[in-house]
């Protein structure tokens, strides 16, 4: 059973930060060889709601110590993902960045989601791998995607989701698929199992020390278990 634990919106942001990171350390404890995919928005920028808000894009490069601890991060258990510029549409919502643009538009953002991480000095650690934010994304991001170089797009199953790709998420060679996303998802058995959690204090994905002994005590049950990077699972 392949198994690959992602977490969305690792950032700056006080209350969305690698703060995470010690509950996958004591995972780390109990399974050496356990994979984690942080999916990193790169200028996060929230405008919506009033209780994480922030004045203006947290952009990585104007946060060197939050740089030099993804940078530090063990390579044998870490990989570093795109999940976005902005992650929302700045004064209309928090997500769906990605849901409803052009072909132009999408390329003007993963172009400046490059300069970003360049000038934050992790160009060498973040990998050609995007996760859209709320996974939404129109068809023309994705032939974005696919044109600027994105080497796998880390998707929903989900009608919701599924009916914004128009189905060109088909035509793009390599594509995951979550199937858990605890309470909402609950952990379950697949040959193949992409686990997404979520790095917001306030999201109830959030893996907070409940969850993450929930996770622990459910991967104990399980045999025969490989651990694995985004890639890796298809």
């Amino acid at each position: 059973m392949k198994i690959n634990i992602s977490i969305d919106d690792v950032s700056p942001h006080q209350f969305s930060s690698t703060k995470v990171l010690d509950r996958c350390f004591e995972l780390i404890q109990t399974f050496p060889n356990i994979k984690f995919t942080l999916f990193v928005p790169v200028a996060y920028w929230r405008t919506i709601k009033p209780t994480t808000t922030t004045k203006e894009p947290l952009r990585l490069d104007a946060f060197p110590d939050f740089c030099k601890t993804i940078r530090e991060l063990p390579q044998q258990n870490f990989e570093i993902c795109y999940h976005g510029l902005f992650h929302g549409i700045p004064g209309k919502s928090d997500n769906d960045e990605f849901q409803s643009i052009t072909k132009e538009q999408a390329i003007e953002k993963f172009l400046a989601m490059f300069e970003i991480v360049e000038r934050a000095g992790l160009s060498d650690i973040f990998k050609h791998i995007f996760r859209p934010p709320a996974w939404r994304m129109s068809p023309h991001a994705i032939e974005a995607a696919k044109e600027i170089g994105i080497k796998v797009l880390a998707l929903s199953p989900k009608d919701y989701a599924k009916q914004t790709y128009s189905g060109a998420d088909e035509t793009f060679e390599k594509v995951v698929y979550f199937n858990c996303v605890p309470p909402f998802e609950p952990l379950n058995v697949y040959p193949v199992n992409e686990i997404v959690y979520h790095a917001c204090e306030w999201d109830k994905n959030y893996l907070s020390t409940h969850l993450a002994t929930e996770l622990t005590n459910w991967l104990k049950t399980q045999t025969n278990v490989e651990f694995k990077f985004i890639e890796e699972l298809i």
